[in-house]
């Protein structure tokens, strides 16, 4: 794979009916503002790409969540994915049709690794992401579903292998452990995905400060970063940031 290609920030949004919201290790959801207005500024600002995650996906969620879909792809000029309740093709067609360019799978793709398959014979690997939630836990990293509510008996290597072989474009790995803690990504597991997997690598779960951008990229070998609150409450702004990792040495687009 061609590991000079420029890495990406990804500001990722969750949504919770119709609003954006952030918490820690998965709980204490507070409210960051309207995701079409967000996902436009962070357009404006020079983010590489976006991810939505509809962390709410009922019936009714889903509809205001599609809705919103067709409000974002409006409004802004990079691509972005979207995630949360996908368990089908006809899921992935109504996101695309409203204007997402990639998917997101997650709990559906561990209780059926064939929607994999069948997503990227349908519409492409590169449409395919396939997120993992997974912890270290006393006996290793393992995957966990449900919002990472429960635990699997996959571990988190063994499973990325298997998403890459059945044909996602990308993986999409949060650390439970670092979710919102703000101390840094798992750069250890990272660099292992990076190099047991040729697709890209996209880091999740841990940014606290400009330098845990650049210790991923450089120590974890990810091929992008995605971060929440630090770009939502405005601690880090994305221009400032990748003219930062540019000093230092990181392949960015400014």
């Amino acid at each position: 794979m061609n590991k000079g290609l420029a890495k990406r920030i990804v500001p990722c949004l969750d949504v919770k009916d119709g609003q954006t919201v952030k918490g820690t290790n998965f709980v204490n959801l507070r409210q960051a503002g309207d995701p079409v207005a967000l996902g436009k500024a962070y357009s404006e600002q020079g983010a590489d790409e976006l991810v939505f995650l509809d962390i709410t996906a009922s019936f009714e969620g889903r509809k205001t969540f599609t809705e919103m879909v067709t409000h974002v792809a409006q409004e802004i000029n990079i691509p972005f994915t979207v995630g949360g309740g996908i368990n089908a093709l006809e899921d992935v067609e109504r996101l695309l049709y409203a204007g997402a360019d990639k998917v997101s799978v997650n709990s559906a793709a561990i209780r059926r690794p064939e929607l994999i398959d069948e997503i990227a014979n349908r519409f492409g690997s590169q449409v395919c992401v396939c997120a993992i939630d997974a912890r270290l836990d006393n006996d290793g990293w393992h995957c966990y579903v449900k919002g990472g509510r429960e635990r699997v008996e996959l571990g988190l290597f063994e499973w990325a292998k298997e998403v890459e072989q059945r044909g996602a474009g990308e993986i999409l790995f949060t650390s439970m452990n670092h979710d919102g803690v703000k101390n840094g990504y798992a750069n250890e597991a990272l660099a292992r995905l990076s190099d047991d997997l040729s697709i890209p690598i996209i880091a999740s779960g841990g940014a606290g400060c400009k330098e845990h951008f650049r210790d991923v990229f450089l120590e974890g070998k990810a091929d992008a970063a995605l971060a929440a609150s630090v770009f939502h409450f405005g601690e880090i702004p994305i221009p400032e940031l990748k003219k930062y990792l540019k000093q230092e040495g990181i392949n960015v687009r400014l």
